[in-house]
């Protein structure tokens, strides 16, 4: 298989990280997850990576009535911190270079996120994980990564979720929900399919960038997502 695409985003989720635990990481997951990532980046693909937060804190759902939601958001923003941590180091034991750069300045953790200097990381054939969201409280982890891969001029935002793709309602719950193998942004939006939320599409519309919604856990789903070959759904402008 050969690659179609030379700078992705990956978007994991939080939850994607579980594996068969109720809370934290998988290690067997994670491990496997950066083993992917590796064979995608030494392919000589320039590999970006935004991870969620939602296996250790789930942001304002999580709150207490007694947290401030800007709070809450925060700590949200550092599980994802943490996440990005884990992935780095999965993939420096496997020998792949990567650096976590943080919307949060935490200068003795990870560094500071820098347009110019990510950009250098990925010329150098860096995997470049973007961590703590936008750096702002009311942004999900999926609008920060529109943002990242609109400012690192991505050519796709490969999106690995539960399910192989998007449907017209939750498969899980609907055996009769009915997949789109292509869908344009807008009636994504119009249509409330959630598959991101509203702001991480209008973005991904707004520079073009098409998003690929894929089942994390099928056999090597992501080489297989940025080969163009097994099974997601494309959202892209109209022809």
């Amino acid at each position: 298989m050969k690659p179609v695409y030379k700078r992705i985003l990956l978007k994991l989720s939080g939850e994607g990280l579980l594996g068969n635990k109720p809370y934290g990481m998988s290690e067997e997951v994670v491990d496997a997850l950066a083993a992917q990532i590796k064979e995608i980046a030494d392919t000589g693909t320039e590999v970006c990576v935004v991870i969620g937060g939602g296996n250790i804190f789930r942001g304002a759902k999580d709150a207490s009535k007694e947290m401030a939601p800007v709070v809450a958001h925060q700590v949200g923003m550092l599980a994802t911190v943490m996440n990005a941590l884990f992935i780095q180091n999965a993939l420096e034991r496997i020998g792949a270079a990567a650096r976590v750069m943080s919307a949060l300045n935490i200068p003795d953790v990870c560094e500071h996120y820098v347009y110019r200097k990510a950009l250098r990381h990925l010329e150098k054939g860096r995997v470049v994980i973007f961590a703590a969201g936008t750096g702002n409280p009311f942004f999900t982890t999926d609008t920060a990564a529109a943002l990242r891969a609109s400012e690192m001029k991505c050519d796709v935002i490969l999106k690995a979720t539960q399910v192989d793709g998007v449907y017209d309602s939750d498969p899980l719950k609907n055996p009769q929900a009915r997949k789109y193998q292509v869908i344009d942004y807008d009636t994504v939006i119009n249509k409330q399919l959630k598959v991101m939320d509203t702001t991480a599409i209008a973005l991904a519309r707004e520079n073009n960038i098409p998003v690929v919604v894929f089942a994390q856990a099928a056999e090597k789903a992501l080489m297989k997502a940025v080969c163009g070959k097994g099974e997601f759904t494309i959202i892209k402008s109209e022809e």
